[in-house]
């Protein structure tokens, strides 16, 4: 642009040859600029901007100076300032209940269009209140938080141990299946299938949710599948080639699962992950069918057992004290279990070490923030299914 080229707000001069107009500088008070005033500028008129001393022949210099004023965009010939800014006229009717904040000296106000002012801006429930002032009575969503946080992040959020146990309601389920356990051994196999396959359906789900993984349905249905086939298999060769049908299905089903993440298009470290927690779960699920391979005898005491230890364990005890009464009763229902099915005090022996197994099983469910979920998956089954090889080792060893 040529020096005689008149600019449609005026002239640039970056060196400031040309004074600025002091009666149309903005200027500042306070919190807010002050919009009384605007200017009109006519064409051909020169825009006012600061004065910039800048060397001459700096080409940085000039380039700043024709940017640092941008004149107002549309204002046209006539127009007239702003009108003065006044306090906002209260609105009528009674005002909504809420937690009343009283302004603060200094604090930045809020302006509608043509500079009409809302008053001052309240300030965030974080801003620390004045001295001598009431605290600001804040509701129940800001204190608490949201009602339908979980145990685990309640227990995350106020520092507690990451060890929840699973309590009383699925203590009360692991009871009734392992008394169903108990009760259906002695009458028929396919009639113990019935609360078996509930406890290997639960040990499935639960496992992969305790580790974290959800949604997993190929890895559960996989594992629930291995418990099975590890049922059929039992059924259709006897107790006495038991220990050959479990170690056959899980290995077999371990291959199957090495083949299955193999196809896998996921990243190496989920495959990992998917691979190690798919054979743990399938390996749990096929063990459960430990029961199906013991004597009924054992089976009677050891679902008994289990039962009382984790009833025992949910009551509000210490935790030394819990541990020792859920292992006298466990052992103490083995002893009821082998009067009943004429065992004798010899079934208090698989009955401890079912009780024992039930602890370390509760122990498990419980770990790093369990979720209901868990609790009422893992948490009922994983005592029963870690009892399993225990009442099925121990029921050889005494028959």
């Amino acid at each position: 642009m040529s020096s005689d080229q008149q600019h449609p707000y005026g002239t640039h001069d970056p060196y400031g040859q040309n004074p600025p107009d002091p009666h149309v500088t903005q200027t500042w008070e306070g919190q807010t600029w002050d919009t009384q005033y605007q200017p009109v500028v006519e064409p051909g008129q020169h825009a006012p901007y600061p004065h910039a001393p800048y060397p001459h022949g700096a080409q940085h210099s000039q380039a700043a100076a024709e940017t640092s004023y941008l004149p107002p965009v549309g204002a046209a010939p006539g127009a007239y300032p702003l009108p003065p800014e006044t306090p906002a006229a209260p609105a009528a009717g009674p005002a909504p209940a809420g937690p009343s904040v009283a302004p603060v000296p200094g604090a930045p106000v809020a302006y509608g269009p043509q500079g009409a002012s809302y008053g001052p801006v309240a300030p965030s429930p974080t801003a620390p209140v004045p001295p001598g002032g009431p605290e600001p009575a804040y509701g129940t969503p800001t204190t608490l938080g949201n009602a339908r946080v979980t145990d685990a992040q309640r227990a995350r959020a106020e520092g507690r141990s990451p060890i929840i146990p699973p309590g009383m309601q699925p203590a009360g389920l692991t009871a009734l299946t392992g008394l169903l356990l108990a009760a259906t051994a002695g009458i028929s196999p396919y009639l113990l299938l019935i609360p078996l396959i509930a406890l290997q359906g639960l040990t499935a789900a639960g496992w992969f949710r305790l580790n974290g993984m959800w949604p997993a349905r190929q890895g559960i249905a996989l594992a629930f599948a291995g418990g099975l086939v590890a049922d059929a298999v039992l059924l259709a060769v006897g107790r006495e080639h038991a220990p050959a049908a479990l170690v056959g299905a899980l290995g077999v089903w371990v291959l199957l699962t090495l083949v299955l993440q193999l196809r896998s298009h996921a990243a190496p470290d989920e495959r990992m992950y998917g691979l190690m927690a798919t054979i743990a779960s399938a390996a749990l699920t096929i063990v459960a069918a430990g029961f199906l391979a013991a004597a009924p005898d054992a089976v009677a005491a050891g679902g008994a057992a289990v039962a009382v230890a984790a009833l025992a364990r949910a009551l509000p005890l210490p935790g030394v004290a819990s541990v020792a009464v859920a292992l006298l009763g466990a052992a103490g229902a083995g002893i009821a279990a082998g009067a009943v099915t004429g065992a004798g005090a010899e079934a208090a022996l698989p009955a401890l070490g079912a009780g024992v197994c039930a602890l370390v099983g509760l122990r498990v469910a419980s770990y790093d923030y369990p979720s209901r979920f868990v609790h009422m998956t893992a948490g009922v089954a994983l005592p029963l299914t870690a009892a399993a090889p225990i009442v099925h080792l121990l029921g050889r060893a005494l028959g």
